[in-house]
């Protein structure tokens, strides 16, 4: 008999018990194959959080139907699609991080948006060679080709148990039905109102009933409804052929922007090696490029393993966490792109050997000025995007990052079709040494090709010891990274998954050279003792991200799910057999 066991926002779940072994040594290593593969034990049941409670559910609609954690995965992606407009959408992308219980195997399957042919850096330059910000970040110019529906048809065909069609049903349903609109999106609409309302199809959907979307009133998307039914009928050639893909060209053609036919019918979803590495007793597979995390996150881990940071106070290991971060955000910057594009130094960006390096330049009680580290201002991503963590009773683990990247993405919705365009052309460095809608510089490793994908700050990731079993991500732009970061370390402190999930944060990217901090990340006294080694901190930031995590601990084989306290609508769910 099986039993259902929930938990909203920041309320811990309930657990279930069994047992299992001892802890593996402590240690840092250069990126390597995970140790701790082999396993007699399974988990006691599913557990899944996402940033909406809709969501959560679809998920576990599947669980309860006979589908794993790849089935549920498309159903929570999909449904995501539906009630966050405002962070992603079979419009835009994502990354699905996935290990699959039966072989052993780690799989990255990469779903970021391409530049179309037309997206050449003279296309977003003014007539007097500036940059021209509402082409990057508004309507059909901003958009790359969209990768979600790809990925959802690749990994239930691939991954999964049951048809693609069952999968999208809760979808599919509450997009005709409608869910109730919640604060987020509406203060979202309302800041992204003037560009959302230059565009008919986008007025069809969210001016529906002759006025903006308002908390509590219930949206409906018919259009999106049948979009989604055709994917699942057809799969593939569903959205990147004919009715869908016809009405996505004319929707960028009629607002002025250039796709062809066989840039949407040439998409492909690519199949890549997660990264992984050690810290301490822990095993971390994680998100390799065109995702700029999973390299941040090796190289941060890698300089901070040369410390004790229990034994710190919170002023000494708050120095040393933005040292580190200082560092791997310089050189994300620098070297980082599209793998099937530009040639990156991975081996030694990830090796023990760079990261001792490293750290030796951090001085113990003195900051390090970040332009006595050359280069240039690391790229930022918007807030807006949305992370999910899966386990199924078969030990199979999803952790999927998605978005459309701006509060709404491009703004444009393409008549018939429902589906919000994304403005991921942004990430690209469209101009270099000129900063984009966020204050940001670019490289020419970033720079807009044909088929090219943007670079990324998704982090996807598992972590895993002997004793206990974490999935983890979260949106937040550049700051992703770092959440990623603090959640891996908290873990390692023994906090729960919820705790986790709320912990407090702050972040450093290198440029600007400040240390933000969340109300009450970090005490007055530490902020002055940060201020004395040399560190600008700015501890009055309003809070950030949307962590959604969960664990297993082997030993009491018990589920946990933790789902951020910052986001309301998010939930937690545990099913236990």
């Amino acid at each position: 008999m099986r039993k259902t066991l929930r938990v909203l926002a920041s309320r811990t779940l309930l657990t279930a018990s069994l047992l299992f072994l001892a802890t593996s040594p402590l240690q840092a290593a250069p990126a390597q194959a995970p140790a701790n593969k082999a396993t007699t034990t399974h988990p006691p049941g599913a557990a899944i959080a996402s940033a909406h409670a809709l969501a959560t559910d679809a998920g576990m609609e599947m669980i309860r139907q006979g589908g794993n954690a790849f089935d549920a995965a498309v159903a929570v992606s999909a449904m995501l699609s539906v009630v966050e407009p405002i962070s992603s959408g079979v419009g835009g992308g994502g990354f699905f991080l996935l290990h699959d219980a039966k072989s052993g195997k780690d799989v990255f399957v990469d779903a970021r948006e391409t530049a179309p042919e037309s997206a050449t850096p003279q296309a977003y330059l003014t007539p007097n060679g500036e940059l021209d910000n509402d082409r990057a970040t508004n309507g059909p110019w901003s958009a790359g080709i969209p990768g979600l529906p790809a990925a959802l048809v690749h990994v239930s065909g691939k991954y999964g148990r049951l048809p693609l069609k069952t999968a999208l049903a809760p979808a599919i349903r509450v997009a005709r039905e409608g869910f109730a609109v919640y604060p987020r999106l509406e203060r979202g609409y309302a800041s992204r109102r003037e560009v959302m309302e230059r565009y008919r199809g986008t007025r069809e959907v969210f001016l529906a009933d002759g006025t903006p979307p308002k908390a509590g009133e219930v949206l409906r998307q018919p259009d999106l409804a049948r979009t989604l039914e055709l994917l699942g009928e057809k799969g593939f050639d569903g959205f990147y052929k004919g009715e869908v893909a016809k009405k996505l060209l004319a929707a960028v053609k009629e607002e002025g922007g250039r796709w062809r036919a066989e840039e949407l019918s040439g998409y492909r979803v690519k199949e890549r090696e997660p990264l992984h590495f050690k810290y301490r007793d822990w095993s971390i597979t994680t998100a390799p490029p065109p995702s700029s995390g999973g390299v941040a996150i090796a190289q941060m881990l890698q300089m901070l393993s040369g410390w004790d940071l229990k034994s710190l106070d919170e002023a000494q290991r708050t120095h040393l966490i933005a040292e580190s971060m200082r560092r791997a955000f310089r050189d994300r910057t620098i070297y980082l792109g599209d793998p099937d594009f530009v040639k990156m130094p991975l081996a030694r960006l990830t090796s023990a050997d760079y990261a001792a390096g490293q750290r030796a330049g951090i001085h113990p009680s003195k900051a390090t000025p970040s332009d006595l580290l050359p280069g240039q201002p690391a790229p930022l991503e918007d807030d807006e995007t949305t992370h999910f963590s899966i386990l199924d009773a078969e030990g199979n683990r999803v952790s999927t990052t998605q978005t459309v990247n701006l509060l709404y993405g491009s703004g444009l919705v393409a008549p018939g079709t429902g589906v919000l365009l994304n403005d991921e052309m942004d990430d690209f460095a469209l101009r270099p040494g000129t900063p984009n809608a966020f204050g940001v510089m670019g490289f020419e490793a970033n720079a807009p090709a044909p088929g090219k994908r943007m670079l990324s700050s998704m982090t996807p990731s598992f972590i895993e010891s002997k004793d206990e079993l974490a999935i983890l991500g979260a949106p937040g732009g550049s700051r992703i990274i770092t959440e990623v970061l603090i959640g891996i370390l908290a873990y390692d402190d023994g906090l729960t998954a919820q705790q986790v999930a709320a912990k407090p944060r702050i972040h450093h990217q290198w440029m600007p050279d400040v240390i933000s901090a969340e109300p009450d990340a970090l005490s007055p006294e530490t902020v002055k003792a940060l201020e004395a080694m040399g560190h600008k901190v700015n501890d009055g930031e309003r809070t950030w991200g949307n962590l959604q995590t969960v664990s297993w601990d082997k030993r009491a084989n018990t589920l946990e799910g933790g789902t951020d306290p910052r986001n309301p609508v998010g939930k937690a769910d545990v099913l236990v057999k």
